[in-house]
């Protein structure tokens, strides 16, 4: 019989193993479902992506690395098997040798094929599978392209499938930067620098937990994070029910999730509280452990169980009583965080900080996503993907704890809770019920609101019946008619169920009831029939005189566009500009006028517009301008405002910043592709050093890096810091840069301006309108699109429709958030 061939063959005949520390290649007896991706640097920079099967790991290189936005269809190039052992390697393969340069393991999990499908479909050239790895998770596909020409290797398509894990192209490769083995950057691979004792804090969320056997999450710390705790219970904000969703720009949009209500004090010590305050922490111990991962805070949410991919309360009560497992958080809000009381803060805000807290490895707790406008789209869409609604929230609004118009909810069917007041046996043989009879408090107290006959199956019954026979008396606790009450058994009203029905008709009984589960997060004196209110229109409280003003004269475009503009762009605009110190570009008579910088004020702006005392260098205080709402916007307008300039700091502690702006401003005689070429090589820099970055076109000349940082390091530590790095490029690429303010030694070459990461120092703003013909905007873009916009003007105050959509959309979630802190240089 002829011997099989090695697999592992190919593999160890390119590899001299006395010169490069990489496995060799021995078959062994692995478990079959294991995945891993190595981020490697050869000859150019790509994404090994390996699967186990039979023993050994198929091998594809992901050239410009995995997406997360089922658009994008990644080409991954077949290379040889590689060895179970090589899923561990991390480190650096020797310049001559074969794939030469640095590898990190980047991901880490386990892969299984779809229900129906298997490992043989790639020799047919298809593969559909799930990955549970720490940053690759949901529904991918392969699929293999036919050759062209005399192409002798296998070329591939990877891409993911439109599921809760899909998201945007730069999420992944530009967001996620360090090992999920050892937590270091591949600049320090490539160094040799040995792995922290405690994995720093970097990207977008927290380090992962480690792969494989069952054990909770690594707790991990930013090395200068806040340790002070995120506090105890709080009363909640609570949402009123409307008959239609609010219109305009000045609401945010989130779905309604269907589940418990919880508050999370994350840190070592993590908590769960229900709505009322109870610890029910025991309950939910999977969402408790990813909180005790979590820095401390205190962060609102709704715990859900999912069924056929939708949440459903049915499966949450049963996931409850079977032990907490296989439930989710999303978190919606941020009250607290590290000790500071962030509820007077603009809802847009709290949620971007909250952002960058959720551990993106894993999905016991996610962030709720959003979107601003466009809630009639939203609400449509879940109600026909049979979901309970959706919540609308202002977007500039504090957190109040309790019931305010600030939040509204808007159901697609009805549903509410109702108190238990008794049943009705069942005519069959053996132990059950026909029906429960419900009830509601008014004015006059208990009400009588109806039966509800369907939803229950034999075990719900059972475990009903146990619970009301042990609250069982003689008298009915409501007034019932004499055809309702004949047979009934009453009980005292304390049980809370959850029921969806179609109407109340005009006796105030339900129609088509059915029973969705107990709650026990409700006390029974608190339930009361939940009737839709008219939705109110709400106008800006600021008057815009001479709105006609035409202040574009190229454009025609007037004082009132320029409100309207701000208006509508409030809600992705304050999470940048909202409680941070601002300097205003003013153009009473128009752009083509005098203009003039302003960043103190005298009082002239009105209640809207904010001050907070700054130290000057000469010891003295000035009142510095700031603003916390879409009012705030428009008062600075109708005072002749077109640009607002923000300090790297915010107003609750200046002293530290909580973001670093590199301003590529190019020389003349340059082109903007120098611009894009240039910004990509410094975020490429950044990278290095573990830190992640964002794109904004300037709506001027040039391009913005911005590094979003957790305040931690004071003004000088990140001044040195933005200093030395500029200094550094410009020192190895003299010929490309300089980091000195002198216009004479600026000739054909980009001034890297680190200025203005010092303290005082100001950067325009996201989503800010430009004094400059055309009336543009400074725009964020992701680094993939960055590559085909040709110039920085791309967009202007007339597009903010566009901005808004683009603002909701997968390519831009999560930009401009980040938890990290500056590595030593």
């Amino acid at each position: 019989m002829a011997k099989a061939p090695d697999p592992l063959a190919k593999y160890n005949a390119k590899r001299d193993f006395s010169r490069t520390a990489e496995p060799a290649g021995t078959l062994e007896k692995g478990k079959g479902n294991r995945f891993i991706v190595q981020k490697h640097d050869a000859s150019r920079l790509h994404y090994d992506f390996r699967i186990e099967v039979d023993g050994v790991l198929k091998s594809w290189a992901v050239t410009r690395g995995p997406s997360l936005n089922p658009d994008d269809k990644r080409l991954a190039v077949r290379t040889e098997d590689h060895p179970l052992s090589y899923g561990d390697f991390e480190g650096v393969i020797p310049a001559k040798e074969y794939g030469g340069g640095t590898v990190m393991l980047w991901d880490d999990g386990s892969w299984a094929p779809i229900a129906g499908k298997s490992a043989k479909d790639i020799e047919d050239g298809h593969l559909h599978f799930i990955l549970d790895g720490q940053r690759m998770r949901g529904e991918w596909m392969m699929i293999r392209l036919k050759p062209r020409g005399k192409e002798r290797g296998e070329n591939w398509l990877l891409r993911k499938v439109n599921d809760a894990y899909a998201g945007g192209s730069d999420a992944l490769v530009e967001g996620e930067l360090t090992s999920v083995k050892t937590g270091r950057t591949m600049a320090e691979i490539a160094e040799g620098k040995a792995a922290p004792k405690i994995l720093p804090q970097r990207g977008r969320g927290t380090a992962p937990a480690g792969r494989g056997g069952g054990g909770e999450p690594q707790a991990v710390r930013s090395r200068k994070a806040p340790s002070t705790a995120g506090g105890g219970f709080r009363a909640l904000q609570l949402a009123t029910l409307v008959d239609s969703v609010p219109a305009g720009n000045g609401w945010l949009h989130e779905v309604k999730y269907d589940g418990y209500r919880a508050l999370i004090s994350t840190g070592p010590s993590a908590k769960v509280f229900t709505r009322s305050g109870l610890d029910w922490s025991d309950k939910f111990p999977g969402i408790v452990a990813v909180a005790e991962t979590i820095a401390p805070a205190l962060i609102d949410g709704e715990i859900v169980a999912f069924k056929d991919g939708k949440p459903d309360f049915s499966t949450l009560q049963k996931a409850i009583s079977e032990g907490g497992d296989g439930l989710t958080l999303f978190a919606f809000d941020l009250l607290a965080e590290g000790g500071e009381d962030l509820a007077a803060l603009p809802l847009v805000q709290r949620k971007e900080r909250l952002r960058p807290l959720i551990p993106a490895e894993d999905d016991r707790i996610q962030f709720a996503e959003h979107v601003v406008g466009a809630g009639e789209e939203l609400f449509e869409a879940m109600c026909r993907e049979g979901y309970e609604g959706i919540v609308s929230k202002k977007i500039d609004a504090p957190y109040r704890g309790t019931r305010t118009k600030a939040w509204l909810k808007v159901k697609c069917t009805r549903r509410q809770e109702f108190v238990i007041v008794g049943w009705l046996p069942t005519k069959a043989k053996g132990r059950g019920f026909a029906s429960l009879l419900v009830g509601l408090h008014g004015d006059d107290g208990l009400v009588y609101a109806g039966k509800v006959g369907t939803g229950f199956d034999a075990a719900t019954q059972d475990d009903l019946l146990g619970r009301l026979e042990k609250l069982a008396r003689k008298t009915a606790p409501v007034d019932v008619p004499q055809a309702a009450a004949r047979g009934a058994q009453w009980v005292t009203p304390k049980l809370v169920a959850e029921v969806a029905f179609a109407e109340f008709t005009g006796e105030g009984v339900l129609r088509h009831a059915s029973y969705l589960g107990l709650r026990g997060d409700k006390a029974a004196k608190d339930v009361v029939a939940e009737v839709p209110v008219a939705v109110e229109r709400a106008a800006s409280s600021v008057k815009i005189s001479s709105a006609d003003r035409i202040i574009f004269p190229e454009d025609g475009i007037t004082k009132g566009q320029l409100a309207d503009y701000y208006a509508d762009v409030a809600g992705i605009l304050l999470p940048f500009a909202a409680n941070r110190p601002i300097s205003l570009v003013r153009c009473p008579q128009g752009r083509a006028k005098q203009c003039f910088f302003q960043k103190h004020d005298a009082g002239s702006f009105g209640k809207q517009v904010h001050q907070v005392d700054i130290r000057e260098k000469d010891g003295s205080t000035e009142p510095y301008l700031y603003v916390d709402d879409a009012d705030g916007l428009a008062a600075c307008v109708q005072m002749g405002t077109i640009e607002f300039h923000g300090w790297g700091s915010l107003v609750g502690d200046v002293e530290k910043p909580d973001r670093l702006v590199f301003d590529l401003d190019p020389d003349e005689g340059l082109g903007f592709d120098e611009v894009k070429r240039a910004a990509i090589d410094i975020k490429t820099q950044l990278a290095d050093l573990g830190l992640t970055s964002f794109a904004m076109l300037s709506g001027g000349k040039g391009v913005h890096v911005v590094v979003p940082l957790t305040p931690v390091a004071q003004w000088p530590a990140v001044k040195s810091f933005a200093d030395r790095f500029c200094r550094a490029l410009a020192a190895n690429e003299p010929e490309r840069y300089v980091a000195t303010m002198s216009k004479a030694k600026r000739k054909g070459r980009i001034f890297l301006d680190w200025l203005r990461n010092q303290r005082g120092s100001t950067a325009v703003l996201p989503y800010v309108a430009r004094a400059r013909p055309g009336a543009p905007v400074a725009a964020p873009v992701s680094w993939t699109e960055l590559k085909d916009i040709d110039t920085p003007a791309r967009w202007s105050v007339r597009d903010a429709a566009e901005l808004i959509e683009r603002a909701n959309g997968r390519g831009l979630a999560g930009w401009g958030a980040a938890r990290q802190v500056l590595p030593d240089l």
